[in-house]
């Protein structure tokens, strides 16, 4: 009999990256690399059903946010590598002025971001929500 494949409703509606298949690889990445994200997001569901809290909404909305923002770090890395690290820009009379690639910067705030993240993924995850009489009813959401 074959087993039925669990989804996560945390992951529907992933264009850039699928968990489950590990879709829309980009060249500059191998097979093995994409199931290596594959197994670490994995690993994390897991980790958040070992908790009992890979249904709850901050849980959920918390791990997509992250998903999205390491597609968002491919793409950006994708395009540096591409253009490279500095770009020209003409002015009016025709000079050229040398510049660090903007994507650098924006690539660097997504990664402070996805760092952000992850340490609130960890925190759910090691210190998961109590159900115990000492916390309001706000701390069991």
């Amino acid at each position: 009999m074959a087993k039925k494949k669990e989804t996560d409703p945390s992951m529907s509606n992933q264009a850039d990256f699928d968990v489950e298949t590990g879709s829309e690889a980009t060249e500059e990445q191998s097979a093995d690399d994409i199931l290596s994200m594959n197994e670490q997001a994995q690993v994390i569901l897991a980790k958040a059903r070992e908790k009992g809290i890979e249904h709850t909404f901050m849980f959920t909305t918390t791990f997509q946010r992250y998903v999205e923002l390491i597609s968002h770090m491919a793409e950006l890395q994708k395009s540096i590598k591409d253009q490279g690290c500095l770009v020209t820009k003409e002015y009016v009379k025709g000079r050229q002025n040398i510049y660090v690639h903007p994507a650098i910067n924006a690539y660097n705030a997504t990664a402070a971001q996805a760092n952000n993240t992850a340490n609130i993924l960890m925190r759910f995850i090691v210190q998961p929500l109590s159900d115990s009489d000492d916390k309001d009813e706000f701390d069991m959401f």
